[in-house]
């Protein structure tokens, strides 16, 4: 069996940039035959699709801010309308919002916990209740992270909103085996993300040097790349990961527990 996404349509939150962008391109290199990209920004919305369009992949672009509340039904319904089956999702929009035990407030934890958690898990219903409609299989893959096990201290409310999509993850799969809807997360680790490179280089005032600091920490000298995630999470998306689901992948260069 060949590792492909041939003939199958997603639906990519976080789809405008950084690892979401990651994703859908590695989905249009494996096959995909058209991806949803979800985001607030058009014209970043509309530049990643057009370079999906060069790789022969049909891509829309769909504005939609999913800490909003119906905002993630409203989504999934107009991918629908575009192309009237989706075989597979990736929640992959989040906010990594500093915030710890003692200087977390409300506003933050709202915030995080309505794009981090609540917008996955209306996606997610969205998505099953589509699939069991067609009487056919499909897949979800969540981005997590590594600090759901825990989290330092500064990522209090994000480690719980990421901690609260790895147990939904593994409910959703449990509850949905016999539908044949498979339901994987990747805890990921540290990353140079787009997002991640701004947070570190200017609202931490780390500097723009900050990458190379940063990878010598490392036990292998570097940061996790964006583009294993998304070929791990293409993985998971397409039949040749078999019937895995209810995972919880820690992607991380340190073995959780040692």
């Amino acid at each position: 069996m060949e590792l492909t996404l041939q003939g199958k349509t997603l639906l990519v939150t976080g789809g405008t940039q950084g690892l979401g962008a990651e994703i859908a391109h590695e989905a249009a290199r494996r096959g995909a035959a058209a991806v949803a990209l979800a985001g607030r920004s058009q014209q970043a919305g509309e530049d990643v699709a057009q370079g999906l369009r060069e790789l022969g992949c049909e891509a829309g672009f769909f504005a939609a801010d999913l800490g909003q509340e119906g905002a993630p039904q409203d989504l999934f319904a107009r991918v629908l309308e575009w192309r009237g089956e989706v075989h597979g999702l990736v929640n992959a929009a989040g906010l990594t919002t500093r915030a710890g035990m003692l200087d977390g407030t409300e506003a933050q934890w709202d915030s995080l916990f309505n794009l981090n958690a609540r917008a996955p898990f209306f996606l997610m219903q969205a998505f099953i209740a589509h699939r069991k409609a067609e009487a056919a299989p499909g897949s979800i893959v969540n981005i997590q992270s590594i600090n759901a096990h825990c989290g330092s201290p500064e990522l209090a409310i994000y480690s719980a909103s990421k901690g609260a999509l790895a147990t939904l993850t593994k409910n959703a799969a449990n509850a949905h085996l016999a539908d044949r809807i498979r339901v994987n997360g990747i805890n990921m680790g540290w990353s140079p993300t787009q997002g991640e490179m701004e947070m570190q280089a200017h609202t931490l005032n780390k500097g723009e040097d900050w990458l190379g600091k940063a990878a010598a920490s490392q036990p292998l000298g570097r940061l996790l790349q964006p583009v294993e995630v998304a070929r791990l999470a293409v993985y998971l998306l397409s039949d040749y990961s078999g019937l895995q689901t209810g995972t919880c992948i820690d992607l991380e260069q340190r073995v959780m527990g040692a």
